[in-house]
């Protein structure tokens, strides 16, 4: 909740939602985050009232069946398509971000990160990480190192 309320920019796929496998229950983690930003944005401090907040789902409209109190909102469809999600987030990012920073094409940037994905097994196993069950601070950790090594031509 902390890093909500402080950050700017977010992004929110509603679209996972998978069950859990132990409750049987579906997560709502994405869903309630995106609540609570919104909530952040119409009743928080001016600061917060400038957040700008990007929704995605697997489909534009799929949201209506489930969570009607957001229309009105642009929702992005990605199609469950990671190449898709990439080319949105890209291109929402060069419209909000220092039009002085030229962003990468989101082409180039999907094939970074499907680049870094093959390299994630080789980086886990030099710092003998299990890359299944990866916290987000040693993910995090491997993102940072594989870029170092990897700089954008």
């Amino acid at each position: 909740m902390e890093i909500i309320s402080e950050c700017k920019y977010s992004i929110h796929d509603i679209s996972r939602t998978e069950i859990d496998r132990d409750s049987g229950l579906p997560r709502f983690n994405m869903p309630f985050e995106l609540g609570l930003d919104l909530g952040c944005k119409r009743f928080g401090t001016p600061t917060q009232q400038e957040k700008v907040s990007l929704i995605v789902d697997i489909e534009s409209y799929r949201y209506q069946q489930f969570i009607s109190d957001i229309a009105g909102q642009d929702i992005f469809g990605h199609n469950n398509n990671d190449e898709n999600l990439i080319l949105i987030i890209r291109n929402w990012l060069s419209l909000e971000l220092d039009p002085q920073v030229i962003t990468p094409g989101g082409e180039i940037i999907f094939q970074r990160y499907s680049n870094f994905q093959a390299a994630l097994p080789e980086i886990c196993a030099r710092l003998n990480w299990n890359p299944a069950r990866l916290p987000f601070n040693d993910y995090s950790n491997a993102v940072a190192f594989w870029i170092s090594s990897n700089p954008i031509p």
